[in-house]
């Protein structure tokens, strides 16, 4: 791997690892929803200009946005409002290795809307993979009555990205470049939680405080527009199935970070689960 493709990899793991804990800074004060409409407000025109500096237009046909509203609802709003409310009863660092998780679900979803058999390792990925989900949250479950509302929320969370992930790969099929699409993705999807808080009646604020301000200027340049890009790059240079070697090493990260900020205790079973998500993911990159 060239010098400059492995400081691509190294933003992307970076920026995937530290994403999960500014995500827990957010609650408390201010309604998720408001907090992921000022997040995709801001990162839109950021990943508009990146756009028009790669030579891409933002110019499309209104049948096309019907591609990109489905991307705004599925990824934009629906995954990260669930993934949100999922952070207040665990860990963030557990929200990672259920995200991790994607890159599993997204297979076995291409098999079956593809009404083909997925292969055998391809559902022996998945197995290990989530029997590794199972076996890191058991102990939570056992302590805590919000573990299991939140795992469930990061489950449809991870749905939801994944349905995204057919659309936006339906999209590049058919020539449209990936950063103007997801510009327009994260439009429709500020404009979705705009609406979803306008009638819930959630107050439009910014909560006055460094951590906010600081947690959603980072998760709006380094994690929604800065590592995004990156990724982007990763695999237009070393291919999709390399780069997803990143959801592998992530999910550690981002434990390890909630063990040092959140006293995340480990236990043999949740050294045990993550070493079968991570083998999950090695299995299932391994096999495409």
């Amino acid at each position: 791997m060239a010098p400059f493709d492995m400081l691509l990899y190294a933003g992307v793991v970076f920026g995937w690892s530290t994403s999960w804990l500014p995500l827990k800074w957010q609650l408390g004060v201010v309604a998720p929803e408001i907090s992921l409409f000022w997040r995709f407000l801001m990162a839109a025109p950021m990943m508009a200009l990146l756009a028009v500096m790669s030579g891409q237009s933002l110019r499309f046909d209104w049948r096309v946005h019907w591609r990109f509203a489905a991307l705004g609802l599925f990824i934009f709003s629906g995954n990260f409002t669930l993934f949100y409310h999922a952070a207040n009863g665990v860990a963030s660092g557990l929200l990672a290795v259920v995200f991790s998780t994607a890159s599993l679900v997204n297979v076995l979803m291409g098999a079956a809307l593809g009404r083909q058999r997925p292969p055998i390792r391809h559902l022996l990925a998945a197995f290990v993979g989530i029997s590794g989900v199972a076996l890191l949250y058991w102990p939570e479950l056992q302590l805590s009555e919000t573990a299991l509302p939140s795992l469930l929320l990061c489950l449809v969370g991870t749905l939801f990205f994944c349905s995204g992930n057919m659309v936006s790969a339906a999209s590049q099929r058919r020539g449209i470049p990936v950063f103007a699409s997801t510009a327009w993705g994260m439009t429709y999807g500020a404009c979705y939680l705009g609406l979803v808080s306008f009638v819930m009646g959630y107050e439009f604020m910014i909560e006055r405080t460094p951590l906010y301000v600081g947690s959603l200027m980072w998760l709006t340049i380094i994690s929604s527009v800065l590592t995004f890009s990156c990724y982007l790059m990763l695999i237009g240079k070393i291919g999709a199935s390399r780069a997803g070697y990143a959801t592998v090493v992530f999910p550690v990260f981002a434990l390890l970070i909630s063990t040092g900020f959140e006293n995340y205790h480990w236990t043999l079973l949740g050294i045990a689960g993550l070493g079968l998500v991570v083998a999950g993911n090695i299995i299932m990159i391994r096999a495409r």
